[in-house]
């Protein structure tokens, strides 16, 4: 059966986000709830692959086909998209095969999974990756990794409509800059299309800067004929993707206490550190209002929870109680 794109437009709210860290340097935040947006196609996931199922659907492909890691917050939306909206999906994971919540929850969603050895998976930028791939699976259609690319970033680029209709409703006239985790640069992308320059996005790295995603950046603008301009990547991966630190934990246990916000330690608490770095640090002007994208990502928080309880830092006296809900564990 052939994809049908989706009529589908969902909203997050945007929410004043008050912190003892932020008010003492005169800064005002405020948060777009993408982790609210749905409570399995959530985060800025669904708005990377919006326009991918839209030319799916126009190709009439009998399905989509992508890749990701054991808890890929991508995978999982596009599984969870799958299973709502009528096509098959399959997923071609890294690694050897893993029992994950995530990889659970594909299975669950009907998500066929192939597993790829790490050269196997490396090899995913060269030309011809996808032929093997599409025989097997003739009349799909494949998405990049993550979502990825221009199509994902003008997804992404809806996000700014989304915020400045709900801005009157906080007390706010405008803002001037965003902050947001980077794992691809997709997102960040999408919103300095958007802006075209009235506003800064600053993108805090969750990965090594070795992993390229300046280049990915700029080769979205350089294919959008856009400058390469608006925007600045801030280090934010504390020595390592996915790694984390009892500063880092006792961070992300202070903000849930402060201000309720759910977060996880491998994107959104990271950039909300950064951002209290560069806010304690006199970065930003008194006055400055800047703008916290939640990404989402709670879907692997559990995974996440788990593997912090069990690392070296998790010392009895020290470790930070890391509280969840059960609907926070449902949400890419």
């Amino acid at each position: 059966m052939p994809v049908i794109a989706p009529a589908w437009s969902p909203s997050a709210p945007l929410q004043v986000f008050a912190t003892s860290w932020a008010a003492a340097a005169g800064v005002e935040l405020a948060v777009l709830r993408l982790d609210l947006l749905d409570p399995l196609i959530s985060g800025n996931k669904w708005f990377k692959l919006r326009y991918h199922l839209e030319q799916a659907a126009a190709q009439e492909a009998q399905g989509l086909i992508s890749l990701g890691g054991s808890h890929s917050n991508h995978l999982h939306a596009l599984a969870a998209a799958g299973r709502r909206f009528g096509f098959a999906t399959v997923g071609l994971l890294r690694g050897e095969p893993q029992d994950t919540p995530t990889v659970r929850d594909l299975q669950a969603f009907g998500m066929q999974l192939h597993w790829l050895d790490y050269g196997a998976y490396r090899a995913r930028h060269q030309p011809g990756f996808w032929w093997p791939w599409l025989e097997r699976y003739p009349a799909f259609h494949a998405v990049p990794e993550g979502g990825g690319g221009l199509l994902g970033a003008r997804g992404c680029g809806v996000l700014r409509e989304l915020l400045e209709s709900q801005l009157a409703a906080i007390g706010w006239a405008d803002f001037d800059a965003w902050w947001l985790a980077v794992g691809s640069g997709t997102t960040l992308a999408g919103l300095v299309l958007a802006e075209a320059g009235r506003r800064v996005v600053y993108g805090a790295l969750a990965v090594p800067e070795r992993y390229g995603i300046a280049t990915q950046v700029r080769e979205i603008l350089r294919e959008a004929g856009a400058a390469d301009q608006g925007y600045a990547l801030v280090p934010a991966a504390r020595g390592g993707f996915a790694r984390v630190d009892h500063e880092l934990l006792a961070f992300m246990r202070q903000c849930e206490d402060e201000t309720a916000l759910p977060l996880e330690p491998v994107y959104t608490a990271k950039a909300l550190l950064a951002l209290r770095e560069r806010v304690q640090a006199g970065y930003f002007a008194r006055g400055s209002r800047l703008l916290f994208v939640h990404t989402g990502g709670l879907q692997g928080r559990k995974a996440a929870v788990q593997a912090c309880r069990a690392s070296a830092y998790a010392e009895p006296s020290k470790m930070a109680t890391l509280k969840s809900d059960q609907r926070s564990l449902e949400i890419p």
